[in-house]
């Protein structure tokens, strides 16, 4: 094994930011946190090395409803601003952070640990949700003209106005996708933002932030608090007028219970265990390519990563051949180049988890491919990409969400038994199906209880596809992201229906029975007409 590990690619240690991460840097974007001058202060550290890397001051509930006192008296100018202003507002944004991407991806290995491609991965989806809602919002969010109750009679319009004053409580393992794609919806549809981001990756958050109102976002449109929800996740509940959140299952339960209690809504992105199918005409070359692209971006830690991977058994040792020698080939450690193939975790528990997942499961039999053990020799919280097959239910690794480098291989021999296995799991959030025929690909894939799936794809095909909807089943979550559902769920439907001429009380002179005799003639005509 330790012959193994010394032949692996790796880089050197890291244990210093990059240059552009200066302190006037430093101090201009924590200056965004909204917290009294006197605030209590928490500093992060650098996955990379483990040595402090930010100050930032921390909120009070006190400093949250200032926050929302702000941002609720600027959200009425914004939501009276054109839509067309706040289109060229977006534009702008995109712009910069096309043109500052270096800054960007700095921030977010200096934050996360993860590689420069999976962090180029985040300025390219933020460029294009920043263009589609500037491009989209005014279609999706005009009046709409509607069938009114009564043919000519009834002019009907659906109105769409902002929810008021939104809280976002974004995550650290995709900092600047998390942080901004859901605020720019927000933003388009009339809402001011209050956010809480991780405080591991705030940095990025503030970044974010702070080249919005560059772009020109009318002052207070966006707020930026720090702290534990413990703290101040009361006061970003009892003041939001909707809750979006992007975690763990289990914090996304108490959201909801605590949203349904106000009666406001709430959007949540929840956990995965998310499955793999190689079907037995799968290509696979490129199904062990796939599989290396979906396992192991930002060193497992993405909510649509795939953790189990169910192959046919007609073309198992073939395949698992392919995708380990592939896993071994991957260049790990630290850089910030795009020099690596797979990054470190991000915290200390996350590698405790990993560590805890593989170890049990070795533990009860199961046999390990590929990696399989931490690498503190590149840095504290590095971990080698890892493949462990035999792995049976009295694991852990087999049904809990591992958000590491792992993935578990298991066989199957019918079709129908791969998509049993692929659905024996309270998860929905994404999936992954392999064939050299896409009409199979794909009937399979409807047959998947998942909210996306991606046939000959990891995740990136249907994340990508920003005009349909992304988000979970079951315990993955509750609303979607992108498409019109990812601006809708920020606004208010209203139906304005303007009677005219006749209602549907008698006329004069007309008795309650003839009149109902007439309506029940108009209605037979309407069905034999056609009328929907």
């Amino acid at each position: 094994m330790a012959t193994e590990y010394a032949t692996r690619p790796t880089a050197s240690r890291v244990t210093a930011p990059p240059a552009s991460i200066t302190p006037a840097l430093l101090k201009r974007l924590t200056a965004r946190v909204s917290a009294a001058p006197d605030a209590a202060g928490v500093t992060t550290s650098a996955p990379y090395s483990g040595l402090p890397l930010a100050d930032f001051p921390v909120s009070t509930p006190v400093d949250v409803e200032d926050a929302f006192t702000r941002a609720r008296a600027a959200q009425k100018s914004w939501a009276a601003t054109p839509i067309e202003e706040r289109k060229r507002i977006l534009l702008r944004y995109h712009d910069l952070v096309l043109a500052r991407q270096d800054e960007a991806l700095d921030l977010m290995q200096a934050e996360n640990g993860k590689t420069r491609r999976d962090a180029f991965l985040e300025v390219l989806d933020i460029g294009i949700v920043s263009r589609y809602y500037a491009r989209n919002a005014a279609k999706y969010l005009s009046p709409k003209r509607r069938r009114g109750a009564l043919p000519l009679l009834t002019r009907t319009t659906e109105l769409r106005h902002p929810k008021g004053v939104v809280t976002v409580i974004s995550p650290w393992n995709y900092p600047l996708s998390m942080a901004a794609s859901d605020t720019i919806a927000a933003l388009m549809a009339g809402n001011a933002v209050v956010q809480k981001p991780d405080t591991q990756t705030a940095l990025t958050a503030l970044w974010s932030m702070d080249l919005m109102y560059e772009a020109g976002l009318p002052k207070d449109v966006w707020q930026m608090v720090i702290g534990r929800g413990g703290s101040i996740g009361g006061a970003l509940m009892d003041n939001a007028d909707y809750m979006m959140f992007t975690g763990s299952t289990a914090t996304g339960r108490q959201i909801a219970g605590d949203a349904g209690k106000r009666l406001i809504g709430a959007s949540l992105e929840l956990g995965g265990k998310n499955p793999m199918i190689v079907l037995d005409d799968a290509d696979i070359e490129k199904a062990a390519d796939g599989a290396v692209a979906g396992c192991f971006p930002s060193a497992g830690q993405l909510c649509v990563s795939i953790e189990r991977l169910y192959v046919a058994e007609s073309i198992r040792d073939e395949f698992i051949a392919a995708f380990v020698a592939r896993t071994k080939a991957l260049k790990v450690g630290a850089a910030y180049d795009y020099s690596i193939d797979v990054g470190s975790l991000t915290t200390p528990s996350q590698l405790e988890t990993v560590t805890e997942h593989v170890g049990d499961a070795v533990a009860k039999g199961a046999t390990v491919l590929a990696g399989g053990r931490a690498r503190p020799d590149l840095g504290p919280l590095f971990y080698e990409p890892t493949i462990v097959t035999g792995v049976t239910p009295d694991m852990t690794l087999y049904d809990h969400e591992t958000f590491g480098p792992v993935v578990s291989i298991y066989t199957y021999r019918h079709v129908d038994e791969a998509i049993t296995l692929a659905n024996h799991s309270p998860y929905g959030l994404n999936a992954s199906v392999w064939s050299r025929n896409g009409a199979r690909g794909r009937a399979v894939a409807a047959r998947v209880h998942a909210g996306t799936v991606n046939v000959n794809e990891a995740f990136a095909a249907a994340w990508g596809s920003i005009d349909a909807p992304m988000g979970g089943m079951g315990d993955s979550g509750l609303g979607r992201r992108h498409g019109a559902d990812g601006i809708l769920k920020y606004t208010e439907p209203q139906t304005i229906a303007h009677q005219r001429l006749q209602g549907f009380t008698p006329p004069a002179r007309v008795s309650p029975e003839n009149w109902a005799t007439l309506l029940t003639r108009a209605l037979k005509v309407l069905k034999s007409t056609g009328v929907r």
